[in-house]
Order: C-alpha cells, then sequence, then structure tokens
C-alpha cells in the first residue's frame, strides 16, 4: 500500500453482482457514521468530498521485478493497462501517476479525495475505485478507505497476501501480514471468511498533506504496512467489501498468468 513514499505490497468482470457487494459494505455502519458525521463537518470546512483524483504510483526499480511498470501485457506496458482500466471510473475527475504527496503538491486544482490505485493492477475494476471513493463520502468520520475482498486458502500463510479484520459496521480493525484471526489449534478455518486486502486505498486529502508528517509507528514497522500507522494515530478507515480475484503482478512470472485471463474475458 504505497502512500508516501511508496513500499510494496501487493476479478470478475464488471457487473450487478460486483457493485451489489460494493453498496452492500457501504451501507454498513450508516447509523453509526451518522452520529459522528455533524461534529466532523464543523471541524472540516467544504463539508462533502466531491472532488477526486486518481494516482497510479509506479517504481521501476521494484526489488522483486525491475522494470516492472513497463513490463509488456499483451502488447501494452503495464502501467498504460492499469490507466486504461482506471479511467473507465466514472468517480473520478482526473488521473495521475506519481506518488500520491508529490502529485497532490502539483496539481494546480483542488481535491477532496486522492485514490492511491496499484500500477501493478492491470485488471482492477472501475467499480472498485469508485467504491472506494464513495466510501470515504459516505463515511465522514473517517479518512482513508480501502477494499478487501475474499482470502483464498492457499494465500492464508502469504506474506504477500496482507489480510485483514473489520468491526460490525465497517472499519478497519488490523491488517496483517499474518493470518488473522488466528485460532488457538493454528490451522486455517475453512468455514472462517477471511478478507484478504486490496491495493487500494482512498484518502481525504487534508488528511494525506499531515500524514507524512506522522512519526512511525510500532506495528508500521514490524509488519512493514503504512495502512498500521493511520490505525495507530487514531484515525478510522472505512473498508468495503468486494466480490475480487486479486491479480497483482508481484513478480515477471505473473505476467503470463495476467496475460491468460485477459484472453479469456477478451480483453484487448
Amino acid at each position: 500500500m504505497p502512500i508516501c513514499p511508496p513500499s510494496s505490497e501487493s476479478s470478475p468482470a464488471p457487473g450487478l453482482g460486483g457493485r451489489a457487494l460494493i453498496f452492500h459494505g457501504l451501507a454498513l455502519g450508516a447509523a453509526a457514521a451518522a452520529a459522528a458525521a455533524a461534529a466532523y463537518l464543523y471541524r472540516r470546512p467544504g463539508g462533502f468530498r466531491g472532488r477526486a483524483v486518481g494516482i497510479i504510483p509506479a517504481r521501476f526499480a521494484s526489488s522483486r521485478f525491475e522494470g516492472k511498470p513497463l513490463a509488456p501485457i499483451l502488447g501494452k506496458p503495464m502501467i498504460q493497462r492499469t490507466w486504461e482500466r482506471v479511467m473507465l471510473a466514472s468517480s473520478l475527475d482526473h488521473v495521475g501517476s506519481e506518488r500520491c504527496c508529490e502529485a497532490l503538491q502539483k496539481l494546480n486544482k483542488h481535491y477532496d479525495i486522492v485514490v492511491n490505485i496499484q500500477g501493478d493492477e492491470p485488471l482492477i475494476e472501475p467499480e472498485i475505485i469508485d467504491g472506494v471513493v464513495m466510501a470515504l463520502q459516505r463515511a465522514p468520520d473517517a479518512v482513508f478507505s480501502t477494499a478487501v475482498t475474499a482470502l483464498k486458502p492457499e494465500d492464508a500463510s502469504d506474506t504477500n497476501r496482507v489480510k485483514c479484520v473489520l468491526d460490525n459496521q465497517g472499519y478497519a480493525i488490523y491488517f496483517s501480514r499474518g493470518l488473522i484471526p488466528f485460532n488457538k489449534s493454528g490451522k486455517v478455518n475453512p468455514q472462517f471468511p477471511y478478507l484478504l486486502h486490496l491495493g487500494i486505498a482512498g484518502f481525504d486529502s487534508k488528511f494525506l498533506k499531515i500524514y507524512p508528517e506522522l512519526p512511525p509507528t510500532p506495528l508500521q514497522l514490524e509488519e512493514d504496512l503504512e495502512q498500521l500507522k493511520v490505525l495507530e494515530n487514531g484515525y478510522r478507515m472505512k473498508v468495503i467489501k468486494v466480490d475480487h480475484d486479486a491479480h497483482g503482478v508481484d513478480a515477471p512470472e505473473d505476467v503470463e498468468k495476467i496475460e491468460a485471463l485477459m484472453r479469456a474475458r477478451n480483453i484487448q
């Protein structure tokens, strides 16, 4: 989840099913959010967060896959593939390709929400981007929004697959590279709905400006997950649940898998 600066963290076709899951997640905790809305909006001039910008940070010198943003996927650089998917989102007023903080400083226009989209997600669904934007718009007590999907059993012990637990109002409690929750048997419970964190995040633009000034936190450093700094400093994070096969490109061998999926879905 790259924020400022980025660090390494790594679908069904758009349809009514995906949209239903997104809006179901948005509905969680509406009553509780409303209770805090008046006080939060009083502190935050401008009220409703209307304008959103999408940022696609991309690092050429990746330790696992150098030159990854330019890796060809069916004849186009991966970063272009991701950009084309992002441009299908209806909630974004602008799309850029730098680190979030740097891009926000360079933009001449004001944006209320900054959406960080991983450059190695060439199959990201535009509905997920729109859902993350709407989640932050509808949860004025949150400064951060993101998405999760069902964790596959084979990914339970993969430390590159970040897991998440939520409260009953749809706010993040914790993220971990280990399996959470972890039961006393020490085994994966096939009946439990474990959640996988997706590499997308929406930020309140005012919070994004102060985020770099927050000191590193113990849990952030131990897990090497920047979103934990948000939680450890007492800020709230709204999370939506989506139906999405996570197909990020972490290593060169992942390119062939992505290309096979694109051919199967007739994506040119």
